[in-house]
């Protein structure tokens, strides 16, 4: 049985130097559909070929190449964080919210892999 129940989403975020030509960029080259950019939170979404799959890209002055962060959808971020702490999870830091957009926790698998879990705070999730 998971220690965490996610839902069927998940977002792939990575760190770009301007989202607005990123997101242009895997519209024209592979067919992605915007969804926003939440230019407040320095976030751009798209929506992938792939059900329930989204691209997220975080606006960043200077980027590390190969910074994809798998972002996994939980309805409960907090229970979900305490659950995988009491398992022995590492987290990076408290949950991070951005009030009425979304609540995040990066935390790390045994190799030091970065992921992610995300609560939407949206009216729409």
């Amino acid at each position: 049985m998971p220690i965490v129940s996610l839902d069927n989403t998940i977002t792939i975020a990575m760190s770009v130097r301007d989202r607005h030509l990123s997101a242009e960029w895997y519209g024209d080259k592979l067919g992605f559909t915007l969804l926003h950019h939440i230019d407040e939170a320095g976030w751009s979404e798209l929506q992938t070929k792939t059900d329930n799959v989204t691209l997220g890209l975080g606006e960043q002055a200077e980027p590390a190449p190969g910074n994809m962060v798998p972002v996994f959808g939980v309805s409960d971020i907090a229970t979900a964080r305490l659950d995988l702490e009491a398992a022995g999870v590492r987290f990076d830091g408290a949950t991070e919210t951005v009030e009425g957009m979304v609540s995040t926790a990066t935390f790390y698998d045994p190799d030091g892999n970065a992921l992610m879990l995300a609560q939407d705070l949206s009216a729409a999730g």
